[in-house]
């Protein structure tokens, strides 16, 4: 009973604490990262006299007040919301369908987006003249948000709508890797031929979208991007909220590109703890490991996690100095590397099915060779070799969109 109260007053603090790496939001000689959010002065003249739909969730702040909070105080024409995986204040489960509702703050209807439908239809956006798009990111192709701006992108282009996108700074903005998605794993966390960790705020990925023609018939959706202030990708910044219930600390962000290939495998990521993408273990791992832990079934987080009620052994990577990933500027692949050869059952470790998470290996890396190379134990610079040349051309490409220097 100690050792878990321990670790929730740990996760007490994680989120709003200090750390070695990211203490603070980087300032640059003497001037603070302002979101695009935050820039009001550079939009609300825009939206006077326009009805307004916006694609929020609890990631949408100026400051502690919600983004339609705001803007609703100050007389915006906030018609409907849209509401992305997690739902528009960020209550739901992951992978839980979201129903529409009506925002008991504001009244104003909230449409689901992820639920029996993915996109606005038509008479979703007859009534709107612009809308916004101001969720957080967290720069990876298997977090989905990019997959529903692009389809939100869909929609205003075929209903002759325009998107205002208020950028956030990406916080592992520093960080291209990983082979390029192979087209035929495309699926809903691979839908474009990117790497895992892409590099690229949400406002120059939509201008990539438009510019590689990755929306239905290539179609090009007029958008206008607040850029974020005083920001270049190699800054450290902390989140101000949690950007869905599983990334719920710094420290899991920023490791997300690295672990959550993990969840293509048998062994729990932290799912059913309140370090979700930091620790990684399974009960087979027993005398292999001496750090342990026990998923267990929490509500609005993981309420099925693998090895529910199970002792799992293996890695505990919350006090990981990140300096070392920013420093490489690499996805971490030791970590599957050595877990693989600890497994005492390999023929289970990527075994998807068994582990009920999000798909195989093939989708979240984007690679058919991957799984094999790892089983071969073929070394970690001949498989970063095999990213090659994609990953190059990609990092070409990319500069064409870029806002920041």
């Amino acid at each position: 009973m100690k050792y878990i109260f321990l670790l929730t007053l740990a996760f007490v603090f994680s989120f709003c604490g200090t750390s070695r790496h990211t203490s603070k939001t980087t300032v640059e000689n003497g001037k603070a990262i302002k979101t695009g959010a935050e820039q009001t002065e550079k939009y609300l003249p825009y939206l006077q006299g326009k009805r307004v739909a916006m694609m929020a969730n609890l990631t949408s702040v100026i400051g502690k007040t919600h983004l339609v909070d705001s803007l609703k105080s100050r007389g915006v024409n906030i018609v409907k919301v849209f509401g992305p995986e997690h739902g528009f204040r960020g209550n739901a489960s992951a992978g839980v369908h979201v129903a529409d509702e009506v925002d008991i703050a504001t009244g104003i209807p909230v449409i689901s987006l992820y639920g029996k439908k993915n996109k606005p239809t038509k008479e979703d956006l007859a009534d709107v003249d612009i809308l916004i798009y101001d969720l957080q990111d967290v720069g990876c192709r298997f977090y989905t948000n990019i997959n529903a701006l692009v389809r939100l992108m869909d929609a205003c282009y075929e209903n002759g709508k325009e998107m205002l996108i208020l950028d956030r700074p990406n916080p592992n903005g520093y960080l291209v890797d990983g082979p390029i998605l192979d087209m035929k794993y495309k699926s809903g966390i691979g839908m474009f031929p990117i790497p895992m960790s892409h590099g690229l705020t949400v406002g120059e990925f939509a201008q990539m979208a438009n510019g590689e023609g990755w929306l239905a018939n290539k179609a090009k959706c007029i958008i206008k991007v607040i850029p974020v202030a005083n920001y270049d990708h190699e800054m450290a910044y902390t989140l101000p909220v949690k950007p869905s219930p599983n990334l719920n600390t710094q420290q899991s962000i920023m490791l997300y590109p690295s672990t959550c290939m993990f969840e293509g495998t048998y062994l729990n990521h932290g799912r059913g703890t309140y370090f979700p993408f930091t620790i990684l273990g399974s009960p087979e791992l027993k005398g292999k490991y001496e750090f342990s832990f026990t998923p267990t079934s929490i509500k609005g987080m993981s309420e099925t996690p693998l090895f529910m009620d199970q002792l799992c052994y293996g890695l505990d990577l919350r006090n990981y100095d990140i300096e070392l990933l920013r420093k490489s500027k690499q996805i971490n692949l030791q970590w599957i590397m050595e877990l693989y050869k600890a497994s005492p059952n390999k023929e289970k470790f990527f075994d998807s099915k068994l582990s009920k998470e999000m798909g195989t290996i093939e989708k979240l890396i984007g690679s058919g060779l991957f799984r094999q190379q790892i089983i071969d134990g073929v070394p970690e610079k001949e498989i970063r070799a095999s990213w090659e040349p994609g990953l190059s051309e990609y990092k070409v490409m990319r500069k064409k969109y870029l806002l920041y220097p």
